[in-house]
């Protein structure tokens, strides 16, 4: 697999073309580059609402295009479209007035054993008690693995202020999970 700085020239030629030439085809490859991360963090943000995140990952591709020509290549092209996707998802709890907060569950890349599940589960639990701004920025970079200025592009915050949010939620959840043992779980 191609490193993260080869992913970013990749990513930024095929937006170039995409806009330079109203090219289609690079756009889509884009979309398929990018859309099972996407789609994940959204699913995350409705809390396993797939339909909804299949919804809002649909509309993020589409502002994604109709915005292609405010892609400067300031930041990458995934970062710049997470925030696309953030956007709309905050557009759309805000128009539909849903009360969804921002969930993270575990990926399922657990294994099948009964401790490592108690884990996901006890580790969901804590994450539920984090600041909605600690959660976000903590799945940001430890789940979709952006830097904390990344972060704070998507977010649309100061990186010092993401820096604080991981510190503060990694602190709680080392106080929340201190006492973790499969017994005590469950």
């Amino acid at each position: 697999m191609a490193d993260r700085a080869t992913e970013a020239r990749i990513d930024a030629a095929l937006a170039e073309r995409a806009m330079r030439y109203d090219d289609r085809s690079a756009f889509s490859e884009l979309v398929r580059r990018h859309q099972g991360l996407v789609r994940a963090q959204l699913r995350r943000l409705t809390q396993g609402d797939h339909s909804w995140a299949d919804d809002l990952a649909q509309e993020a591709f589409l502002q994604a295009w109709r915005k292609l020509d405010l892609f400067r290549g300031e930041a990458r092209f995934g970062t710049w479209l997470y925030r696309i996707a953030y956007m709309t998802f905050l557009q759309s709890r805000r128009t539909h007035r849903a009360e969804v907060q921002h969930v993270v569950g575990y990926d399922g890349r657990v294994q099948d054993d009964s401790d490592a599940l108690a884990l996901s589960r006890d580790l969901d639990i804590a994450m539920h008690g984090l600041a909605e701004a600690e959660r976000n920025a903590l799945v940001l970079c430890y789940e979709f693995d952006l830097t904390h200025e990344e972060v704070a592009y998507v977010l649309n915050t100061p990186a010092g202020t993401v820096k604080t949010h991981v510190a503060r939620g990694k602190a709680k959840l080392r106080r929340s999970l201190a006492a973790w043992s499969p017994k005590s779980s469950g």
